[in-house]
């Protein structure tokens, strides 16, 4: 297949956006797969700002930053991502190079404990505040479930009323797979 498929897109996004020395977040850890990757972008002198509501997440991610000791490059919140503004020291507002978004649940985790579109809005929003010009946010939109469906309806009405002259907002997805793929909402700050 010589399309890409969603979550390698992701990373060409991320990598498009990130230099070294960059600061970055990842808005929704998971199992930490991006924060690693963020923080191998970024290097040894950038930075990774990673947020997540469980301890399960948290722990996953020192685990596979630990394994490549590379964890003096990255903070760990424990708490919503809509806190970001007031969590990034002020400092470092107006250099996000880039941020990412894997919304739903955490993989192999409590499937109770999803994502809500209110919390994410307000963090596209802090984030299209405090990054650099044309960074990158990318929204991995996990629709499969009921609470997924609402997050994915409402983002995709807030995104589209994003006003041109402050970012531009791409949706990447495949039309034609069954039972509710992922796609992405990718926005570059003007």
């Amino acid at each position: 297949m010589k399309l890409e498929r969603i979550l390698p897109f992701a990373r060409t996004l991320l990598k498009t956006a990130v230099e070294e020395g960059d600061h970055v977040v990842d808005a929704t850890l998971g199992n930490g797969h991006d924060t690693l990757y963020l923080a191998e972008l970024v290097g040894e002198n950038g930075h990774v700002y990673g947020f997540d509501i469980q301890e399960e997440a948290i722990q996953e991610t020192k685990l596979k930053l630990e394994e490549k000791n590379i964890t003096d490059r990255v903070t760990l919140f424990k708490c919503s991502h809509e806190h970001i503004e007031s969590s990034i020291p002020a400092a470092n507002h107006g250099t996000i190079a880039a941020a990412i978004f894997n919304l739903g649940y955490l993989p192999g985790g409590n499937k109770t404990i999803v994502t809500k579109p209110d919390s994410t809005i307000a963090a596209v929003s802090q984030l299209l505040h405090i990054m650099k010009k044309e960074a990158i946010i990318v929204i991995v939109i996990y629709h499969g479930h009921e609470e997924g469906q609402i997050e994915r309806d409402t983002l995709l009405q807030y995104v589209k009323d994003i006003d041109q002259a402050t970012a531009h907002v791409l949706e990447y997805k495949f039309l034609n797979q069954k039972n509710n793929p992922p796609f992405i909402i990718a926005i570059e700050k003007r």
